[in-house]
C-alpha cells in the first residue's frame, strides 16, 4: 500500500508534511513487494551514521534501484533516534529521485510501537520467533492491528536464524528451519504483510560451515503454501571473500569467515523472496576502507579522508548488490506503477 495519506515526520520541534503529490520517495515495503514479486528483490541496508547514508542512498541512484533503509535498535542507540531520523530525511533532500522504504529491523513489541506511533517509519519488523508460535502470533497480531491502523506494514519472523548481530545471539545448535504448514498458519492468523523465513542464512560474518547452503527445497515449499506472499531473507551478507582478506591485510583478524553465495539471490526471488537483509557486507567495506587508510597514510588524523572513501566504495558495493538481487534498473518502472 503506497501512502498516500498526509505524512507528518516530527524532527524535533519541527513537522515536515509529504503528500503523495510531493513526494513519492518513502513508500511502504507492501508498495514495493507487490511490484518486486517474483521479479526481484528488494536491497535493505542497516544504516548507523552519515557515510553509511550518503554511500547508500548515491549508490541507489547510480543502479536507478529502489531499496529499504533499515534501522535497528542497536542504531538507534548508538546514534540517537533524532539523529538518525535527520539524516535519512536529509538524504531524502539530497537525493530526490530515490525510492524507498524505512524500516525498523528486528524490533520488540515496544520499539515497534514507538516506532509506530512517531509517524517515521513507513514499516516495521516485529520479532518474536524466539516465542512459542502461538505466542508469537499472538504478539504480531497486536502489532499488526496497531501498525495497520497508522498505514504501516509489518514484517513478522518465523523460524530461528543462528549467529550474532548486535542484540541477535543465537546459538547454531538452537537454529530452526521455518515449517511451511506453521508459516501459513501464522501468515493467516497474524496478518502480517512479509514474513522473514528460516532458510539456512544465519546473521554474521561466520554464516556456513563445510558445504552448508541455502534451502532452496524449503523456499518452495513455504511459497507453494503461500503463492504471492512476500518472503524475507535476514543474514544474507555474502562475506565477500576479498573483502575479508583486504580487512587481514591491513591488521583485521576475521578468520573462516563466509556468507551467502550472492549469485542464490537470482534462485531465491522467482520463489517469493522480495527483501534481502545484508548489514554485514556493509560493515566489512567500512573496515577494509579504514584499515587500508590507517596503514597506507600513518600520519593522517582527518577522519573526513577515508569517510569520502567509504562513502564511494559503499555506493559502489550497492550497485553491485544491486545488480545481484535483480533491482537494478528497475527505479523508473517502480515509480510509474506507483503513480498510477
Amino acid at each position: 500500500m503506497l501512502l498516500s495519506a498526509p505524512l507528518t515526520y516530527a524532527l524535533g520541534s519541527v513537522s515536515l508534511i509529504f503528500t503523495l503529490e510531493e513526494s513519492l520517495m518513502i513508500v511502504t515495503t507492501d508498495a514495493l513487494f507487490k511490484l518486486a514479486y517474483g521479479k526481484f528483490a528488494i536491497g535493505a541496508y542497516n544504516i548507523n551514521n552519515m557515510e553509511q547514508a550518503l554511500g547508500l542512498f548515491q549508490g541507489h541512484i547510480d543502479a536507478k534501484a529502489p531499496f529499504i533503509v533499515q534501522i535497528s535498535k542497536g542504531s538507534r542507540k548508538y546514534a540517537n533516534v533524532k539523529m538518525i531520523e535527520a539524516i535519512i530525511l536529509a538524504a531524502e533532500d539530497i537525493f530526490p529521485d530515490t525510492i524507498f522504504a524505512v524500516h525498523l529491523d528486528h524490533g520488540d513489541e515496544e520499539t515497534c510501537y514507538d516506532c509506530i506511533d512517531s509517524n517515521f517509519y513507513s514499516s516495521v519488523m516485529i520479532d518474536a520467533s524466539h516465542e512459542a508460535l502461538a505466542k508469537n502470533i499472538e504478539i504480531t497480531k497486536r502489532v499488526v492491528a496497531r501498525a495497520h491502523a497508522n498505514g504501516i506494514s509489518v514484517e513478522a519472523e518465523l523460524g530461528m536464524l543462528g549467529g550474532v548481530e548486535e542484540d541477535i545471539k543465537v546459538d547454531e545448535k538452537h537454529a530452526m528451519l521455518t515449517d511451511p504448514d506453521e508459516a501459513k498458519t501464522f501468515v493467516d492468523q497474524s496478518g502480517c504483510d512479509s514474513l522473514a523465513v528460516a532458510i539456512g542464512t544465519s546473521h554474521g560474518a561466520y554464516k556456513f560451515k563445510s558445504q552448508q547452503s541455502l534451502h532452496f527445497d524449503r523456499i518452495e515449499e513455504i511459497q507453494k503454501r503461500l503463492p504471492g506472499f512476500p518472503l524475507v531473507m535476514h543474514g544474507s551478507s555474502s562475506v565477500p571473500r576479498q573483502e575479508v582478506e583486504r580487512v587481514n591485510a591491513a591488521g583485521g583478524d576475521l578468520k573462516d569467515a563466509v556468507g551467502v553465495d550472492e549469485n542464490d539471490f537470482a534462485r531465491a526471488y522467482p520463489l517469493g523472496v522480495t527483501k534481502v537483509n545484508i548489514d554485514t557486507d556493509g560493515r566489512l567495506v567500512w573496515t577494509r576502507v579504514h584499515r587500508e587508510s590507517f596503514r597506507d597514510d600513518p600520519s593522517n588524523f582527518d577522519f573526513r579522508k577515508p569517510g569520502k572513501v567509504f562513502v564511494s566504495e559503499y555506493a559502489k558495493f550497492i550497485v553491485h548488490k544491486s545488480e545481484k538481487l535483480g533491482s537494478a534498473g528497475k527505479l523508473d518502472a517502480v515509480r510509474a506503477a506507483l503513480k498510477k
